[in-house]
């Protein structure tokens, strides 16, 4: 068998180079389909990076809220010790209370805005700008966007709810998509506020894996026998959208599959003309003791050359385009080779490959099946 396997090799590629600019030709429908499968694949996964980098870490984080459905206007003391109880030991559990109170910037332009009071805003938060004084007793805290906008630094005044106080810190820019986005906010102490209960807790685990735990902890503690909270997990905010661009990487690859199933056609093409033009060739075979399976070998072994071929010049372009949609999409070229990316590259090829060869196969058969005194005969 071995000794029938290199000739067919050869012979295969020397057939192939007969004719090297309609090889070409159909070896380039491979090469399009593999560079289609292979870039929107990978254009997926950089879109993903890129959305789920923007979100930030913010998969440890659960925020528990009041359920006004059910007429729960506040979180009590004894709440946020439950919650303490069933967080884990390493977790931050910061209570919020929260108020709109007219506030001014500038001594002229008043307008409501909400406020929020947090006992330990080191906890959550860093200063871009100033420092977080512990314990927070005094003055205010501005999240980025407000200093920018009103021109606020350490040191600045504003007035809220006809008291003044300084700006101690500008806090660092924080997650869009985050609860804890401080960008918008002002902080003041919680001791300022005199409502008892807490508007919200956040609450900050070591992974998502154990915020997910404690979310349920905080469920079947607080909900046992009355739905008092709502509990927002923001990993399965993440886990979704992560779900949702996996299906849509799942249909970009479906459409660019459509350029391969062409090149198949293409590469069908192609062995058709190659089997009547060599037909009395083949019958020499055939009369010389080529038995079928050898003449089946040969013609699929041509097939498979266009595939492979095809295939690799297709994952070298491939990785060129990978580079550059990744250096625009997300800035950091490198990140093409993330194993998401190698997963494309091989399925691409692999399926350009496959192409090839099934559609090699009824030729392959068709050269086959003639019988050698019909093929000498012309």
């Amino acid at each position: 068998m071995a000794g029938r396997y290199f000739p067919a090799a050869l012979m295969a590629r020397r057939n192939l180079t007969r004719t090297k600019m309609r090889s070409l030709l159909a070896s380039l429908g491979i090469v399009i389909g593999v560079i289609a499968i292979a870039s929107l694949g990978m254009f997926g996964v950089a879109l993903q990076y890129s959305f789920t980098q923007n979100l930030g870490d913010i998969g440890n984080q659960i925020t528990v809220s009041p359920n006004t459905a059910e007429n729960v206007t506040e979180l009590t003391e004894r709440d946020v010790r439950d919650i303490q109880r069933v967080a884990s030991p390493t977790a931050t559990v910061a209570p919020v209370k929260q108020r709109v109170e007219p506030v001014s910037f500038d001594r002229r332009t008043t307008g409501r805005q909400l406020v929020y009071g947090v006992e330990n805003p080191a906890e959550l938060y860093e200063a871009r700008e100033g420092r977080i004084t512990e314990p927070f007793r005094t003055g205010a805290l501005v999240g980025a966007n407000i200093a920018e906008e009103h021109d606020l630094h350490p040191g600045s005044t504003i007035t809220v709810n006809e008291s003044t106080v300084r700006v101690r810190a500008v806090l660092a820019e924080g997650d869009a998509f985050s609860s804890l986005n401080p960008d918008n906010r002002v902080l003041l102490p919680a001791s300022s506020f005199q409502e008892r209960g807490y508007s919200q807790v956040y609450v900050i685990e070591s992974s998502g894996s154990r915020a997910n735990e404690t979310a349920m902890a905080i469920r079947n503690s607080l909900n046992d026998r009355q739905e008092r909270v709502n509990v927002m997990e923001l990993g399965s905010i993440v886990d979704t959208i992560e779900q949702q661009f996996q299906i849509i990487n799942t249909v970009l690859v479906g459409i660019a599959s459509i350029s391969l199933l062409v090149a198949g056609i293409s590469i069908l093409n192609v062995m058709l003309m190659s089997t009547v033009e060599r037909r009395e060739e083949i019958g020499v075979l055939r009369a010389v003791g080529y038995q079928k399976r050898d003449v089946l070998k040969v013609m699929l072994m041509e097939a498979t050359l266009l595939g492979v071929l095809g295939g690799v010049a297709g994952v070298v372009l491939s990785l060129g385009a990978g580079l550059a949609i990744n250096h625009y999409t997300v800035g950091d070229a490198t990140a093409v080779f993330r194993m998401a990316n190698a997963w494309y590259l091989g399925a691409a090829f692999s399926f350009g490959v496959v192409t090839s060869i099934v559609s090699g196969l009824y030729p392959a058969w068709k050269a086959a099946s003639e019988e050698p005194v019909e093929a000498l005969r012309g």
